[in-house]
């Protein structure tokens, strides 16, 4: 276009026709911006409602985990104070236990020792029926010995009392009391007498001389060493002839 003709005011055809164009898009372009505006109010107004509804539903949602973690977990407080409660169970049952197995140890160590000692009092009693028994074999040769020189003794005196004169009596302590008469002419009854027993050692002990005899130890003596009786007999009235005559 010349110059003149923008002086002029005058447009060019193809400007003029794109101007009307656009004067009628302007409407339709209205109506679609009011429209998508509409649908958008539409669906946000439809997000909103969604919104609300999903913040709802996960408000309920978090509400029942929340119970539910919370029964989970009062259940889990309670799992775990029984857990402990069984644990303290165990626990002293253990200690009861080693209590009772100390006590079976100690019961089984005084059973074991009683045992032994049982065994101790065993044999002690083993011993001591073993010595009674020696000791009651060794009484009863002592007894049979005593018995048989006892006999002797008898004999000795059957033989010699008519003889000697000689009576012999048993008096208490289990003594022998021998008596002499017809040692004083004077007197034939007057008894002379000793007595006579056998000691521990089972010797001849000779006591109570009646009258007194000095000499009668010595003849206990020789007794002992010779075991000849009959000549202790014969010395004891010689000694009590020969105290008559002096």
């Amino acid at each position: 276009m010349s110059s003149v003709g923008k002086a002029a005011g005058l447009r060019p055809p193809g400007e003029a026709l794109s101007n009307k164009l656009a004067e009628d898009e302007l409407p339709l372009l209205d109506k679609n911006i009011n429209e998508f505006w509409n649908n958008f109010k539409v669906s946000a107004s439809d997000i909103c409602i969604l919104v609300v509804a999903m913040r709802e539903t996960y408000r309920d949602m978090a509400k029942a985990f929340t119970e539910k973690l919370s029964v989970k977990l009062k259940e889990e407080e309670r799992m775990i104070q029984i857990f402990l409660e069984y644990q303290n169970q165990i626990s002293r049952q253990n200690k009861l236990i080693q209590e009772k197995k100390e006590n079976l140890l100690r019961l089984i160590a005084e059973v074991k020792d009683k045992k032994q000692e049982m065994e101790v009092l065993t044999a002690n009693v083993q011993d001591l029926k073993e010595e009674y028994a020696r000791k009651k074999e060794i009484i009863s040769t002592t007894k049979k010995a005593s018995e048989e020189r006892l006999k002797r003794l008898q004999k000795s005196v059957d033989l010699y009392k008519d003889r000697l004169g000689l009576e012999i009596r048993k008096i208490y302590g289990d003594k022998l009391q021998f008596i002499f008469t017809n040692i004083d002419p004077k007197h034939p009854d007057s008894p002379f007498m000793f007595c006579l027993h056998l000691n521990e050692a089972r010797d001849y002990e000779v006591s109570d001389s009646t009258p007194h005899l000095e000499c009668l130890s010595e003849f206990q003596e020789n007794v002992r060493k010779t075991k000849n009786f009959s000549a202790f007999l014969a010395n004891v009235r010689k000694a009590f002839s020969t105290m008559v005559y002096n």
